[in-house]
């Protein structure tokens, strides 16, 4: 019998340079700007065309682009256009809660598909590492009706999740002063992050997750 091959596991490194890139580096520079006297339109500006600039050095580089760079950078850009047409400072504040909210659409969406989305976001950090007796998940996804229900399901909480993520950068951009909104909205992303881990975990726990990829569930149906 084959060992299932694992698939790569993403670079910590990677992860974090891209936190840095997409979400610190765009904030400093608009507090950056903003100190040294330049209008909120334009620093904001500054700040949203970051990633679209980064996206377009990375497919100079490679002649090719990650599925979600291509998507976070051309979404930002229509949200740019838009603010240019409009010049308004408060869609642009706007833009990452618009962001989200077609994200965690696209969750939703993917419920239906024949893989859901986490299901795809999952497997490179946990296939054949945690928790796991080696199955592939190509098997369990067959095999298990539960296991199927399970990533469907936190598929939706995920979606869920983004969604009211968006309501409430939708409601900051447009309700508090410029100035507070691009903090505020950068401190939203651990938050939210954190407590769809934690809800998540509970329920993979308790839906039994791991004792589907840790062969727990088998053995006890076979004895």
């Amino acid at each position: 019998m084959t060992t299932p091959e694992v698939p790569p596991r993403p670079s910590g490194r990677r992860l974090l340079l891209g936190v840095v890139r997409d979400i610190v580096v765009p904030i400093a520079l608009y507090y950056g700007l903003r100190a040294a006297g330049v209008s909120v339109f334009v620093a904001l500006l500054a700040g949203a065309f970051l990633p679209a600039l980064t996206t377009a050095v990375q497919w100079l580089h490679t002649r090719s682009l990650e599925g979600m760079a291509g998507f976070v950078a051309g979404t930002m850009l229509l949200g740019v256009a838009a603010a240019l047409v409009g010049g308004s400072p408060r869609f642009l504040l706007a833009k990452d809660g618009w962001l989200t909210g077609v994200a965690g659409l696209w969750f939703l969406i993917s419920i239906r598909a024949r893989r859901p989305l986490l299901f795809h976001g999952g497997r490179p950090l946990l296939e054949g590492r945690f928790r796991s007796d080696g199955t592939s998940w190509d098997v369990l996804w067959e095999r298990e009706p539960a296991f199927r229900r399970i990533w469907r399901v936190s598929t939706a909480i995920w979606g869920v999740a983004m969604l009211l993520d968006a309501a409430a950068r939708v409601v900051m951009a447009y309700s508090l002063p410029v100035d507070v909104v691009p903090g505020l909205g950068a401190l939203l992303w651990p938050v939210t992050l954190l407590l769809l881990q934690v809800v998540n975990g509970i329920y993979y726990e308790v839906a039994g997750l791991w004792r589907l990829t840790s062969g727990t569930a088998a053995r006890s149906a076979d004895g």
